[in-house]
């Protein structure tokens, strides 16, 4: 059985959570390795490679899905994470760019 968390609707979706959510460079690059990867794929959370602990990983997580920026799945045994892609640029277009142009050198 799988179960999905959306977080906020797009309507909710505020601003400030988000750019606080982005503050952090390991929530950033979570966000950027999404956005430059192709649309709608899905990752699972152990996939991402951070200096951090498995907990502090979690956190992250759950910031990024809180603000609106991810949606996670819940396997049971892993945790899958997709970008709220057409959420994000029907509410703040352009965002998602300003992320991908960060990541080309």
């Amino acid at each position: 059985m799988t179960r999905e968390s959306d977080g906020p609707a797009v309507a909710q979706l505020e601003l400030g959570a988000v750019l606080s959510a982005l503050a952090d460079p390991h929530r950033r690059r979570i966000v950027t390795e999404l956005v430059i990867a192709p649309e709608d794929v899905e990752r699972s959370c152990s996939s991402f490679q951070a200096p951090v602990s498995k907990s502090t990983m979690t956190h992250h997580f759950k910031v990024l899905s809180d603000s609106g920026l991810i949606r996670t799945t819940d396997y049971g045994n892993r945790k899958g994470v997709t970008l709220r892609r057409t959420d994000l640029n029907t509410r703040f277009p352009g965002l998602l760019d300003l992320l991908a142009s960060e990541a080309t050198p």
